[in-house]
């Protein structure tokens, strides 16, 4: 089996790889391979995407990206994201290549990334470091003081690794959470137990807007979630709503996230991903007040690579005995 894998990946494996398969295998530096060549699969990891997104791919990446479509052998490919959104592995999908992710590998660290901005924006930290940046002292007590966050109402959307996670660190901080889920099964458990439930079906979304003073979004992009939270949605949100995306840009209409924002409907927000990437530097997301805004970042972590080549491994091993990958991807 011959599998194409980056520079770094090549070196790195060969460390971790201890113990011997029980299977010919042969990796395959993609610096070193020419188009044309074939190969059975291939492992995407964050260097081969690097600061590329889905919008702006960069000529590192492209070379890489045209090695696997070159390939009519290929067959799987182990990603370093949890979703396959990008168009490349559309593409690979729709020629029956089978795609593995790498749900719940940073799942920790976006996560926390997600709690850092909801204490930031809760304890008023962008008022606050722009004083900082100005060299003026400009105490809370100035202005009208933030509410405590323990009673408030967070509503996630998304019950995988990371939106659990958030919710049970919220849960500990005294935040009821409302978690919405896109399981059929919970349509019933939403009819029966009512809108006042801890868990329910994205259908009941609507319903428990008006409750959420925080409004997390932790879902994959999918035609049901694309534009999920447009102006009807945000018009539901309490005045001094805060909403936090860690998932992806799509999900929001940003032309209604923006006017919300600067209307004083919502109090702020955290955005880590956005409708198109990178974000125009004409857009007036970047110097809102009360607005975060970090690069597509809330998953980096110098951890998350081991974690994805451990992965590769294991699925490798399940590949070559055609048994069911870990987090493979539907076509």
């Amino acid at each position: 089996m011959r599998i194409l894998v980056s520079p770094k990946s090549f070196l790195e494996l060969q460390q971790l790889i201890t113990n011997p398969f029980d299977f010919d295998v042969e990796f395959l530096n993609s610096d070193e391979q020419t188009p044309g060549v074939q190969f059975d699969a291939a492992l995407i990891s964050r260097d081969i995407t690097a600061t590329s997104t889905k919008q702006k791919v960069i000529p590192s990446t492209q070379s890489f990206y045209d090695l696997l479509l070159g390939s009519s052998d290929l067959k799987w490919v182990q990603i370093h994201s949890a979703g396959a959104d990008r168009q490349i592995y559309l593409d690979l999908m729709k020629r029956g290549v089978v795609i593995s992710g790498s749900s719940g590998v940073n799942a920790p660290i976006v996560m926390q990334t997600a709690i850092a901005g909801i204490l930031m924006l809760a304890r008023q930290f962008p008022k606050m470091l722009k004083a900082q940046a100005e060299r003026r002292w400009d105490s809370l007590i100035n202005y009208p003081l933030p509410p405590d966050l323990s009673g408030q109402t967070a509503v996630i959307v998304g019950r995988g690794p990371i939106g659990d996670g958030i919710a049970k660190v919220l849960q500990v901080l005294g935040v009821q959470t409302i978690a919405v889920g896109f399981n059929a099964a919970l349509k019933n458990q939403a009819a029966s137990e009512g809108s006042s439930s801890k868990t329910i079906h994205i259908s009941q979304l609507k319903q428990v807007l008006p409750q959420a003073q925080w409004l997390v979004l932790a879902c994959p992009l999918s035609s049901e979630t694309r534009n999920l939270i447009d102006q009807s949605a945000i018009d539901l949100l309490p005045k001094d709503a805060h909403l936090i995306n860690i998932a992806r840009g799509e999900i929001i209409c940003e032309a209604s996230l923006i006017a919300a924002l600067q209307s004083n409907k919502l109090a702020g927000a955290y955005l880590d991903v956005f409708a198109s990437e990178p974000l125009d530097v004409q857009s007036p997301l970047w110097s809102m007040n009360r607005v975060i805004v970090t690069p597509h970042s809330a998953g980096h972590s110098a951890g998350n690579e081991a974690r994805v080549l451990e992965l590769f491994v294991e699925n490798l091993r399940l590949f070559a005995h055609g048994q069911a990958l870990k987090n493979q991807i539907a076509a």
